[in-house]
């Protein structure tokens, strides 16, 4: 059965924050999505430790607190470090990537430049984490 998944969403760039909403939208998914613009916000909105995501959407390159250093506070919190995280971004650098991994990311997806191919990305990432045992509070 596919379930419905709670994301938290993290992109300081509204209009991928739109095109994302509208990938949501026009795939007809019923997804809640928590945006946030930055890491600080997005680690306030998960003190809210009775209302976690199943995953979190995270793109790199943010100010305040950058994607990696978002992971790294991430998966050194005894709860949250369970939380699958997949990273969304235009950065192909190799050490980026690594470093994603070593730290425990779940998986990493190059933003594409064309529109169709964005869709074909977030409609089989979404398709596999609604399908996958999640952890629940």
């Amino acid at each position: 059965m596919v379930k419905t998944l709670k994301i938290l969403f993290i992109e300081d760039d509204s209009i991928e924050i739109m095109k994302f909403n509208r990938v949501i939208s026009a795939l007809g998914l019923t997804h809640q999505i928590i945006e946030a613009n930055n890491g600080e916000t997005a680690l306030s909105l998960l003190k809210e430790k009775d209302n976690l995501p199943h995953i979190i959407i995270l793109d790199l390159n943010m100010p305040k607190l950058n994607g990696i250093e978002f992971l790294t506070i991430l998966k050194n919190d005894a709860l949250l470090k369970y939380i699958p995280t997949i990273i969304l971004t235009t950065s192909s650098n190799f050490k980026d990537v690594k470093e994603c991994y070593k730290i425990g990311i779940a998986g990493y997806i190059l933003k594409p430049l064309k529109y169709e191919d964005y869709v074909f990305k977030i409609q089989k990432l979404l398709e596999y984490w609604s399908c996958n045992e999640l952890i629940t509070e």
